[in-house]
């Protein structure tokens, strides 16, 4: 409560020269206002700030000067003012969200407290304490804009994030590795020994084998599990594209770079790189890529500024590296850096064993995507899947089951008409013309799709519907037998 020193003094004899030399000297604005809401006194400060001179506003409302409009412009009626309200009830107000208007016709933000003044506890009048905060709100501005843009820039790269990994989840569904064959239970032995080092893997097997699924199980087992991975296809882009994916642009390095993208190096910091169809790399981006590896560094196209990244890298190709190598293709020096340690994903037709859980695990995934409810594959179907010879590999297996899925309308599967199988006809070296020779060529070539095992689940007895011992009495009988060339 401001105290006056007599109790005839008017409120603008408060403000003695004395004191005067102190409100003159205050950077805030300073108004005075008596019970009738004019103006008895106006310090240099509210000069400056509104433009409008002392004596243009001694005597007058102020409020019809300089508080008479809202920020938008909307009229704002005196008997809403907090200042005169002040002057009505004697209760101090803070304001934070308002403008003053000058006097050429312009606003600015200010924050100002209106407070009762007393005299031997009667209301005398107000003095109302102003400053602009123009830069505070520009900079709360800013500051909100760039937040905005921060928030922005993180859901995307979160988005982008979640998009790469998902990519290849979609692709080969979880990251389970199917099957209990020798060969399987192998390649997941080498999974296990490498994964937890940080040595490039190349992995190796026909096209449809699951060199993608292997790749993730390997980053899934890592210690960079935590971090992404980020997978590209060299076989999708063109030797220029494929540079920009790989290490980014800077904005005007190429037309149509029209801003700075960050390659799939960047994005893999921390993480895994898995590169496949590594051996469709151009020979430049081959020796960009070995300068990477060896120096786990490189440059965005169109940029000077050397960008280090801590990455693991796993590469895959169902070319064999080596005969590119002799070919010209492919770089010897990037060979031996990426076969540091090599992974060999077996054919289908070499652990047809593993047929029935994959057919399982596939139909798992295939009820979830198609909305269905698929117990399993007909005994009979079973049968047909596993004397195929697979050229297609799991994913042609995936392929068929799908179609088949799509089609029936029951709970089991019925595996209808087969793909040719284009493999069995290399074995072909005669037509048969008696139903003995058709019947010695069909065993025999049964037997051949299945390495002559003939007993067991996926045995060529049970594939040919009769029991082992009398296939071996029609083997016998027809004088089939194994070549001593035909290896195991």
């Amino acid at each position: 409560m401001a105290k006056l020193s007599s109790p005839k003094e008017p409120l603008d004899n408060h403000f003695l020269p004395e004191n005067q030399l102190l409100l003159n000297a205050v950077g805030e604005g300073i108004y005075g206002f008596d019970l009738t809401g004019n103006a008895v006194f106006i310090n240099p400060a509210a000069e400056r700030m509104t433009g409008w001179k002392n004596a243009e506003l001694l005597g007058k409302n102020i409020h019809n000067c300089h508080h008479h409009s809202h920020a938008d412009g909307s009229h704002y009626p005196q008997e809403d003012c907090p200042i005169y309200n002040t002057l009505k009830d004697g209760i101090t107000r803070e304001i934070t969200h308002d403008v003053f208007w000058r006097k050429d016709g312009s606003s600015f933000p200010v924050h100002y407290s209106s407070t009762p003044v007393y005299r031997d506890n009667q209301l005398i009048g107000v003095v109302a304490i102003f400053r602009d905060i123009s830069i505070q709100k520009q900079t709360e501005q800013s500051l909100r804009q760039a937040l905005i843009q921060v928030q922005a820039l993180s859901e995307r790269l979160a988005s982008e994030n979640h998009y790469l990994q998902a990519e290849l989840a979609d692709k080969t569904g979880d990251v389970d590795i199917s099957g209990n064959s020798n060969v399987i239970r192998h390649m997941i032995q080498q999974l296990h020994m490498v994964a937890n080092t940080d040595s490039t893997v190349l992995i190796c097997g026909e096209n449809g084998t699951g060199k993608e699924l292997v790749a993730r199980n390997l980053h899934q087992l890592s210690h960079r599990k935590d971090k992404p991975m980020i997978s590209v296809n060299c076989a999708a882009f063109s030797a220029s594209l494929l540079e920009s994916e790989l290490f980014g642009h800077e904005k005007g390095a190429f037309t149509g770079a029209t801003s700075r993208r960050k390659g799939r190096f960047e994005l893999a910091h921390q993480g895994t790189l898995f590169l496949d169809e590594v051996a469709e790399l151009s020979l430049e981006a081959q020796s960009k890529l070995l300068r990477v590896i060896q120096e786990q560094s490189f440059e965005r196209l169109g940029g000077s500024e050397t960008i280090q990244v801590d990455i693991r890298l796993v590469a895959a190709s169902h070319h064999d590296l080596l005969k590119r190598v002799e070919q010209g293709l492919f770089r010897m020096d990037l060979y031996y850096r990426l076969n540091v340690f090599p992974i060999q994903v077996p054919p289908l037709r070499a652990r047809l064993d593993d047929i029935p859980e994959l057919v399982n695990h596939i139909l798992h995934n295939l009820n979830r995507k198609l909305g269905k409810k698929i117990r399993g594959v007909s005994q009979k179907g079973l049968q047909k899947l596993m004397a195929y010879t697979w050229p297609g590999n799991v994913r042609e297996l995936q392929n068929i089951l799908e179609r088949e899925a799509i089609l029936t309308q029951g709970d089991i599967l019925q595996i209808h008409a087969m793909p040719t199988d284009n493999l069995s006809t290399l074995h072909l070296s005669f037509q048969p013309q008696t139903l003995a020779e058709a019947e010695a060529w069909h065993i025999e070539q049964t037997l051949r799709r299945l390495n002559w095992r003939i007993s067991g689940p996926s045995g060529a007895a049970n594939i040919l519907g009769v029991p082992p011992s009398t296939l071996r009495s029609r083997m016998k009988k027809l004088g089939i037998q194994r070549q001593p060339n035909e290896a195991d």
